[in-house]
C-alpha cells in the first residue's frame, strides 16, 4: 500500500510536540525495523484492532517494519507530512561516514543561552575539517580552490519558526510560502477596506444636504458640535461593528469553499490567540473613526441661520473632494486588475512554453529501485503493450533532479565543474523527445557508450566546450576512482527545473544495471490511455512480485510547480472582484446623487434638442477623465510591482501595455455600466417633469 512515510530516530517525539498515544519515545524508533503509524492510519488499516507489534509493508516486498506505537495525527500546520515514521536505523545511510552524502534533515535543540550566530559562524570550519579530505580525494583539488572557482558548499542553519515563510532553503518536505505574498495580499486588503471607507465618506458628504435641516434644528436647540460629531462617529462606529458581524458569519459559510478553491487548509477560530478579538475590536473601530471623520467634522460644521434659510445646498458640493476619492478607488482597481492579467499571463507562459523536452502523456513511475536488476527487462515487456509509444530507465526526470556532483575536464584539473547528474539508458532522449544539437545520443551499436556522456548546451558554453571530438569529462569518486568520459553529444538546453530557475549544466551518463534506483518514463498514446496505464501496472506488479505502482504524469507535475502562483492569482481575482464591486457601489450610490442633482440641467438640454445620449455623454464624460487619471497614477505602481514580482523567474513575460490598456477598458466598461442606469432613467423622463423638480 502508498502512505506517506518520513524517517526519524529515537528523539524524535523528544525534540517535537508530537503526542505519542502508544508507545515509550525513547524505544519506539531506536532499532532498524521499527514503525510509528498515526492514529487515523492505524484506523484506516487495522480498525479497532491494536497495530502494535504487527508487520507493515511499505513500497515493495523488501521493506516491512515492526508498528512498536502510535502517534497523533501530524497537524496540517506542520511543515512535514507523514501517517508512519520509520527508524532511521533502518536506512543504509545511518552507518554512511560520508560527509558528501546530504540528503537529510538534520534538527538542533539550542540551549536556551546559545547565540545562533556564533554558531553558524562555526560551521564553515567544520566544512572544512570533514568535507575538506572528501572533496580532495573525489574532485583533486582542496575545498579552498573549489570555493574560489565560484562553488559553494555548506549547511544552512534555519530557525524552525522560519521554515514556513522562507523559501531560501529547498527542502523535500512541503514548499515553504513566499512573505512577499503575504505584504502584497494584506496590502491589498488594507486597500479595499479604504475604499470601503472612501465611499463610506463620498457618499455620506454627497447626502449631506439630507441631514442639513437635522444639524441645523439640533444647533438651534442647543447641540454643541462636539456632541454632533460624537452623534455622526457613533454612527459610523456601529455600522463598522455591523460590518465586523456580517463577514465572520461569511467567512463561516464560505471557508470550506475558499479552501477548495485555493487548496488550503485555513480555518476560523477566533479564540486560538488571546490577541485576536481585541485586535479585531480595535480595527473595526479605527475603520469607523476613519470613515466617519471626515463627515461628522463636515456635516457639524453647518451654520444653523445657513442650514434653515435653504442656502447651504451650494457650499455643498465639495466636487473636489469627490473627485479626488473617486481617482483613488479607482487606481486601486485598475491596479488589481493589471496586477492580476500580468500574473495570468505569467502562468500561461509557464505552462505553455517549449520546455525542450515533450511533457504531453508522458508518464512517471517512481521507485524503479523496486525492479532491481529487472529494469532492462520490464521496459522490453512494457513497450509491447499497444498504447506504449516508447519508454525509458533513468536515475532522474525533469522536475526531480536530486543529484548534483562535480567535475573536471581533461588538460584543465585545477578547474572544478558543478553539473547536475543523470544516469540514463538508450531510450531516454528520444521518449523526451529532446534535440541534439551535436554529435549523437546513447547507442546500442557502440559499446565504448558506456563509458561516454552527454552534456546540455549550458555546459558546454559555460565550461567553453566547443570541440566535444576531442573532449573528456573527468568524473571522480570518493572511493579514488578516475573515470574518463568523452563526450559524444550536447543535447539542447530543456528547462528541468521551474522556470524560476535558469538552466544549469547538466550531464547524461550511461545507467547501465548497477544504478537501478530512479524513474522508469513511459511516453503512451492518448487514446484509451487507462488501460494502457491498468498493463503497465500488471506488468509492474509481475516484476515486483505484487509492489504498488506509483506514478504521476510530467505536465501535471510541472503544474504543481507553480501552485503557489496559480493561488495567489486566484487570490488576486477575487480581491479585483471585491475592490470593483464595493468602488461599483460607491459609484452607483454617486451617480443617483449627482443625477438627482442635475435634474434640471438635463430637462433644459433635452429642450435645446439634446438626444438621450448626448446627455449620456455629457454627465459620463467626467466619470471617464477621472477613471482614465486614475489609470495614470495607477500605471507607475503596476509597473514597479509586476516588473519586481517578475524577477523571481529567470524565464518570464514582457508586461506590454496591452495589460494596462486593458486594465483601463475594464474599469471604464464597469465604470460606465454601473451608472448608464440612472443617466439614461433620468434623460428618458419628460423634460417638463425636470424642469418643474425642486
Amino acid at each position: 500500500m502508498i502512505y506517506e512515510t518520513g524517517i526519524a530516530d529515537s528523539s524524535f517525539f523528544k525534540f517535537f510536540s508530537i503526542p505519542l498515544i502508544t508507545g515509550d519515545p525513547d524505544n519506539v524508533l531506536n532499532s532498524p525495523g521499527k514503525a510509528v503509524i498515526t492514529e487515523s492510519m492505524a484506523t484506516k488499516i487495522f480498525g479497532d484492532e491494536d497495530p502494535v507489534d504487527k508487520v507493515i509493508s511499505l513500497g515493495d516486498d523488501t521493506g516491512r517494519y515492526i508498528i512498536s506505537g502510535i502517534m497523533s495525527d501530524i497537524p496540517g500546520t506542520s511543515h512535514f507530512d507523514a501517517h508512519i515514521l520509520v527508524s532511521f536505523m533502518t536506512m543504509p545511510v545511518a552507518n554512511s561516514t560520508i560527509w558528501l552524502n546530504n540528503t537529510l534533515s538534520t534538527y538542533l535543540l539550542l540551549r536556551s543561552n546559545s547565540d545562533y550566530g556564533m554558531l553558524a559562524d562555526k560551521i564553515p570550519a567544520m566544512v572544512e575539517k570533514y568535507v575538506g579530505p572528501e572533496l580532495r580525494q573525489a574532485m583533486g583539488i582542496s575545498i579552498q580552490d573549489f570555493m574560489r572557482q565560484g562553488n559553494e558548499y555548506n549547511f544552512a542553519l534555519q530557525r524552525l519558526t522560519d521554515i514556513h515563510l522562507d523559501p531560501s532553503i529547498q527542502q523535500e518536505y512541503k514548499p515553504a510560502a513566499d512573505p512577499k505574498y503575504l505584504y502584497i495580499f494584506t496590502s491589498i486588503s488594507i486597500l479595499v477596506i479604504l475604499i470601503a471607507a472612501i465611499n463610506f465618506m463620498n457618499l455620506a458628504t454627497a447626502q449631506a444636504s439630507r441631514r442639513a435641516k437635522e444639524v441645523g434644528i439640533k444647533k438651534v436647540g442647543g447641540c454643541s458640535r462636539r456632541t454632533l460629531i460624537y452623534q455622526f462617529m457613533t454612527e459610523s462606529i456601529l455600522v463598522s461593528f455591523i460590518a465586523l458581524l456580517l463577514p465572520i458569519i461569511i467567512i463561516l459559510l464560505a471557508l470550506p469553499y475558499f479552501n477548495n478553491l485555493i487548496g488550503t487548509q485555513l480555518e476560523l477560530n477566533l479564540l486560538a490567540q488571546w490577541y485576536t478579538i481585541p485586535g479585531l475590536l480595535v480595527f473595526t473601530i479605527m475603520v469607523g473613526i476613519l470613515s466617519g471623520s471626515y463627515p461628522a467634522f463636515y456635516l457639524s460644521s453647518f451654520n444653523p441661520v445657513d442650514v434653515l434659510r435653504g442656502s447651504i445646498k451650494g457650499s455643498m458640493q465639495n466636487v473636489s473632494l469627490r473627485r479626488i476619492l473617486v481617482v483613488f478607488q479607482f487606481a486601486i482597481s485598475i491596479l488589481l486588475i493589471t496586477g492580476t492579467m500580468v500574473m495570468y499571463r505569467q502562468i500561461s507562459y509557464m505552462l505553455n512554453k517549449d520546455m525542450g523536452f515533450n511533457k504531453e502523456q508522458v508518464l512517471v513511475i517512481n521507485r524503479a529501485q523496486s525492479l532491481e536488476s529487472r529494469v532492462e527487462a520490464f521496459t522490453d515487456a512494457v513497450k509491447k503493450i499497444p498504447g506504449v509509444i516508447n519508454i525509458a530507465g533513468s536515475t532522474a526526470v525533469p522536475g526531480h533532479n536530486t543529484y548534483t556532483s562535480g567535475y573536471g575536464i581533461e588538460g584543465r584539473q585545477e578547474e572544478s565543474f558543478i553539473m547536475t547528474t543523470n544516469w540514463i539508458d538508450y531510450n531516454f532522449i528520444d521518449t523526451y523527445k529532446m534535440t541534439l544539437v551535436k554529435g549523437r545520443g546513447f547507442d546500442r551499436s557502440y559499446t565504448t557508450d558506456r563509458n561516454a556522456c552527454l552534456i546540455n548546451e549550458s555546459a558546454a558554453r559555460n565550461f567553453g566546450i566547443a570541440d566535444i571530438e576531442n573532449t573528456r569529462i573527468i568524473q571522480p569518486s570518493p572511493d579514488g576512482e578516475i573515470r574518463y568520459l568523452p563526450v559524444i553529444g550536447i543535447v539542447k538546453d530543456f528547462n528541468f527545473e521551474s522556470l524560476r530557475n535558469p538552466i544549469q549544466p547538466y550531464i547524461f551518463l550511461y545507467k547501465g544495471n548497477e544504478n537501478v534506483w530512479g524513474f522508469v518514463t513511459a511516453k503512451i498514446s492518448a487514446q484509451n490511455y487507462q488501460r494502457t496505464i491498468a498493463d503497465i501496472n500488471e506488468h509492474w506488479k509481475e516484476f515486483t512480485f505484487d509492489a504498488p505502482m506509483q506514478y504521476f504524469f510530467i505536465d501535471e507535475d510541472f503544474e504543481q510547480m507553480y501552485r503557489q502562483e496559480k493561488q495567489n492569482a486566484k487570490l488576486s481575482v477575487i480581491f479585483s472582484i471585491l475592490a470593483i464591486f464595493i468602488a461599483v457601489l460607491g459609484l452607483f450610490g454617486l451617480t443617483a446623487y449627482t443625477v438627482e442633482q442635475r435634474t434640471k440641467e438635463i430637462g433644459v438640454r433635452k429642450v435645446m434638442g439634446s438626444s438621450v445620449y448626448e446627455v449620456f455623454f455629457v454627465i459620463s464624460k467626467e466619470i471617464i477623465i477621472l477613471i482614465s487619471i486614475s489609470a495614470l497614477i495607477a500605471w507607475p505602481l503596476i509597473y514597479f510591482i509586476t516588473v519586481r514580482w517578475l524577477e523571481n523567474f529567470y524565464f518570464r513575460i514582457n508586461p506590454g501595455v496591452f495589460s494596462f490598456f486593458t486594465g483601463l477598458i475594464i474599469a471604464l466598461g464597469i465604470a460606465l455600466t454601473t451608472i448608464s442606469y440612472h443617466i439614461l432613467k433620468a434623460a428618458r423622463v419628460n423634460p417638463t417633469q425636470s424642469l418643474k423638480y425642486e
